[in-house]
């Protein structure tokens, strides 16, 4: 009899350290929603976290900055955003998903014109989009994607939104945007100068575009953090000289 107890309380205790490491391991997992166009940058970047913080894992989530918002603001467990423009944290925090304190610009960017690189012409102003030469340009939704807002923006100030708005291909997010020029599936898109070089084989830039507004990417951690702790650390890597010397091999400038 006693060592039939003896058994089940063993196996009752195999139970009960399983299950608490599995509750160790989930604890430990870190859920950053980034940018679209952080993608290469933060893969590269999360494994140093990683080594630097052992016992922490980082699970990322790319999407449109706008996308992600709504997600969290639908109760998706994040522990830190990054967004590609001020207005949508701006709306995080308006909305009390942004810890008070808890936010900082890492890096920033350039809007830039790219056209298939076949192509034999390439514009040189924005005025030439409006010509016949020109019948389809992905422009990223602007209602939701950071880049397209900059984008519209510039049409805006050029007096060209009304000629250019007929002519939009919709993207979801500023790598569909790429994905659709590099496909030539459209005749020329707006993207991030950092997305370009992504694929230098099969998009060419036509010219940087001024923006109104400069193009930089906070990150907070949410108000709703499982993990505010290591999310915490998390932030503060990002503008360590070892992150950022990551994100400018990627194309990114500080803000």
């Amino acid at each position: 009899m006693s060592c039939l107890l003896f058994a089940r309380t063993a196996r009752a205790l195999t139970l009960l350290v399983g299950a608490s490491l599995g509750l160790a391991a989930h604890a430990s997992e870190l859920t950053v929603s980034a940018a679209s166009s952080l993608t290469q940058a933060l893969r590269e970047i999360a494994p140093a976290f990683e080594a630097a913080h052992p016992g922490t894992k980082v699970r990322l989530n790319f999407g449109a900055s706008g996308a992600l918002l709504a997600q969290v603001a639908r109760g998706a467990p994040v522990d830190v955003l990054v967004s590609a423009d001020a207005e949508t944290m701006d709306q995080a925090q308006a909305q009390g998903l942004v810890r008070p304190g808890q936010r900082r610009e890492v890096v920033s960017n350039t809007l830039v014109l790219i056209v298939p690189a076949a192509r034999s012409h390439t514009p040189r102003t924005l005025a030439e989009l409006a010509g016949p030469g020109f019948p389809r340009i992905a422009i990223a939704l602007p209602a939701s994607v950071p880049v397209g807002r900059y984008a519209k923006g510039a049409l805006e100030a050029a007096g060209l939104w009304g000629a250019i708005q007929p002519k939009m291909v919709g993207a979801n997010h500023v790598r569909q945007a790429l994905d659709y020029v590099a496909r030539s599936e459209v005749d020329a898109g707006f993207v991030y100068a950092t997305d370009a070089a992504v694929m230098p084989d099969k998009v060419r830039v036509a010219f940087t575009v001024p923006t109104q507004t400069p193009i930089r990417y906070p990150a907070a951690v949410l108000a709703a953090a499982p993990r505010p702790a290591p999310a915490v650390r998390f932030l503060d890597y990002l503008v360590t000289p070892e992150a950022q010397a990551v994100f400018a091999r990627h194309g990114f400038a500080r803000p």
